[in-house]
């Protein structure tokens, strides 16, 4: 699977089981968003093993600065905070980061 559509949609799954176990824990909510949240947290796994890369590591790497931009904008649309100028200037610096990992000639 393409990194350009596996990691959106690893990130949302990501953060949306790490969101929902950290409401259940957070909150003191329903133990019932343990289920969602381990269910995302599995598709999380599957989907960012769907990438092809010589490297694990290196595809997990890469996948970190997607999850940067990706929590982000869950503070901003979700949680309703506004992103300030050091929260968008790390996630460029990720992002650019990301695209040199994955995107690197590489010898072999």
């Amino acid at each position: 699977m393409n990194a350009a559509i596996a990691y959106p949609l690893a990130a949302l799954a990501e953060i949306a089981g790490c969101f929902a176990i950290w409401t259940w824990w957070r909150t003191g909510s329903s133990p019932l968003w343990i289920l969602p949240g381990v269910v995302s947290l599995v598709v999380f796994a599957w989907l960012l093993a769907q990438v092809q890369t010589s490297a694990a590591g290196r595809s997990f790497a890469a996948y970190g600065g997607i999850y940067i931009a990706a929590s982000i904008s869950w503070m901003w649309l979700v949680e309703g905070q506004r992103p300030d100028r050091w929260d968008l200037i790390g996630t460029v610096v990720a992002l650019i980061g990301a695209t040199i990992i994955l995107g690197g000639a590489r010898d072999t």
